[in-house]
């Protein structure tokens, strides 16, 4: 398998602007999806077409989704090289019944399905769309580009209301602090540039020489999952999954920080069935599993591909086996989602 591997990932990188892409734990997202000749496929986040290559080398056919359209347009050509198997859709992975809906028809299920979840290094490495302070650009972030921009969030939400995304997105200590900064620059000047939030937030909170992270990190992390509604988009993606795969299809996630991970922990927990039962149903009953594991807890990036590739250090991956038992019933309070101001306000307001 690791020849395998090299081949894949070498594939990808020749292909012009997907050498900036090197999918995490791409050996590990094959043997835990097991894709073939037989079976239709879904990779929920197209990014590069790192996973999506690998997949249609098996003999797959695979539908391909991803809400950016530089995504989408830069997979086309993808999409001609594997014509008759490979199907690109512009769309939230949330919304992957739909997709599937869209090329396969209504009510048809697939073999498998792959999410990798957060921002791609082609997103990151693109100054002017906003995802990182290592180079100055507008404060966008938006994943879609379109909708609210991070520049809307920090310039409109009250400073109460971006200290809860700063504590509960980005697990940020200081984040009342920096709200209260921010409420009182942008009265004289709004935030536009990502360096100039990303300074601010330094001038403010002070950086030690042995900081390991610059003190901006977790302020942007949060502004992006919450300007891209990450998390709720990941709970509803889960929620679809399991009513999209058939019985004896494999759900596999790979996460990049503790949010998502939680979120997809407690989802394959709930659904591996037993007694169930909370303070609004206290009756205790027993629930026929809808998933059942395909690896032990979570699994993490050898220390060489961590060594390789950075972005693989804080990479989880979780994987189930879909079961013949119906999908269970879609309740959003087991994934402790917090409750934050609706982005949709700020397109209204």
């Amino acid at each position: 398998m690791a020849n395998t591997d090299a081949k894949q990932s070498q594939a990808v990188q020749a292909e012009g602007d997907y050498s900036r892409h090197i999918p995490v734990m791409l050996r590990e997202v094959l043997d835990a999806l097991q894709a073939d000749e037989n079976g239709v496929f879904v990779d929920g986040t197209f990014g590069a077409g790192g996973y999506s290559r690998a997949i249609l080398q098996t003999g797959a056919r695979l539908i391909g989704i991803d809400r950016d359209p530089t995504a989408i347009a830069n997979g086309r050509s993808m999409e001609q090289e594997f014509a008759g198997r490979f199907t690109l859709v512009q769309n939230r992975f949330s919304q992957l019944g739909a997709a599937i809906e869209q090329v396969l028809g209504e009510g048809e299920q697939v073999d498998g399905i792959v999410l990798d979840i957060g921002v791609s290094s082609m997103q990151i490495d693109e100054a002017d769309r906003g995802f990182s302070f290592q180079k100055d650009g507008p404060l966008d972030m938006r994943m879609s580009v379109s909708g609210p921009s991070a520049a809307d969030v920090v310039n409109r939400l009250k400073a109460g209301d971006l200290a809860r995304i700063f504590n509960f997105l980005g697990e940020e200590r200081h984040a009342g602090r920096i709200a209260r900064m921010i409420e009182k620059r942008r009265a004289v000047e709004p935030f536009s540039r990502t360096l100039d939030l990303a300074n601010a937030i330094e001038t403010l909170v002070g950086r030690h020489p042995k900081d390991r992270i610059h003190p901006a990190t977790r302020v942007f992390q949060a502004l992006r999952v919450y300007v891209n509604e990450e998390l709720n988009e990941l709970a509803d993606a889960l929620i679809a999954a399991e009513e999209r795969l058939k019985p004896g299809g494999r759900l596999v996630v790979v996460t990049f920080h503790s949010l998502e991970d939680r979120i997809v922990k407690r989802f394959f927990a709930d659904r591996a069935g037993g007694s169930g039962g909370s303070r609004h149903m206290p009756e205790v009953h027993e629930r026929k599993a809808s998933f059942t594991s395909v690896v032990k807890g979570a699994v993490g990036a050898s220390e060489e591909e961590a060594d390789r590739n950075p972005r693989a250090r804080s990479a989880k991956l979780r994987a189930g086996m879909r079961t013949d038992a119906p999908s269970m019933a879609a309740d959003y309070a087991l994934f402790g989602l917090p409750k934050l101001p609706d982005t949709q306000d700020l397109s209204r307001s």
